[in-house]
């Protein structure tokens, strides 16, 4: 472990730039859960998932020189993941965003949460499969703010667009997650809802540099 535990990551970073052979590493530490959370729930495949969370954390081993101090290492450090997560899903499909309609976004942050009448590996795979059809732009911003919980201005600060695009985006996954999921509505129409349990998505989640 890192010699001083409180040192801000910004001072790390800074420490890895100039040669500190340890800094990097205990950034990673600090911040792999949830960034492999973020990798894994983009693209929905461990494998693919590990794979791009590794090329994000050797890309930012290497650019670390890069960093400007205009945001927070955190968000730097998300924003490389999810950046690297987008490129595999553009690679893998490419899919134009359809016009659709109006919703007003609360069903749907619900409905990506598994529900009792389900099981829990029957309803992920429906999750992963529903969210799988979203254009990668729109996935990001549903991952993000719906299922990871970042706050709008958070999301976009790193996908770096403007605070209405995000929300353009999110509100547009969710439309498509609502048709996609609304067979897992409970017969009287209202949503189940009780958040997934996170800390099975970060079993594994080591990555090694």
């Amino acid at each position: 472990m890192y010699p001083d535990a409180a040192t801000p990551d910004a001072a790390l970073l800074a420490a890895h730039v100039a040669g500190d052979p340890d800094a990097f590493a205990e950034l990673v530490r600090r911040h792999r859960s949830r960034l492999w959370a973020v990798s894994l729930r983009t693209l929905g495949d461990p494998e693919e998932a590990a794979d791009a969370l590794q090329d994000a954390l050797l890309s930012a081993f290497r650019r670390a020189d890069s960093y400007r101090g205009d945001a927070q290492v955190t968000t730097w450090l998300h924003r490389i993941v999810v950046n690297a997560c987008l490129d595999r899903l553009r690679r893998r499909r490419a899919r134009p965003a359809d016009p659709l309609p109006d919703d007003d976004g609360e069903t749907t942050r619900q409905l990506v949460e598994p529900r009792d009448q389900v099981s829990d590996s029957e309803l992920q795979w429906e999750i992963v499969a529903a969210l799988a059809q979203l254009p990668p732009e729109q996935r990001g911003a549903v991952v993000l703010i719906d299922v990871e919980g970042y706050s709008v201005e958070e999301a976009a600060a790193i996908l770096q667009c403007p605070t209405g695009t995000v929300k353009s985006r999110a509100f547009r996954g969710r439309a498509k997650l609502a048709t996609a999921l609304a067979h897992l509505r409970n017969p009287d129409g209202t949503a189940a809802v009780t958040r997934p349990d996170r800390s099975a998505d970060v079993q594994g989640g080591d990555v090694a540099l």
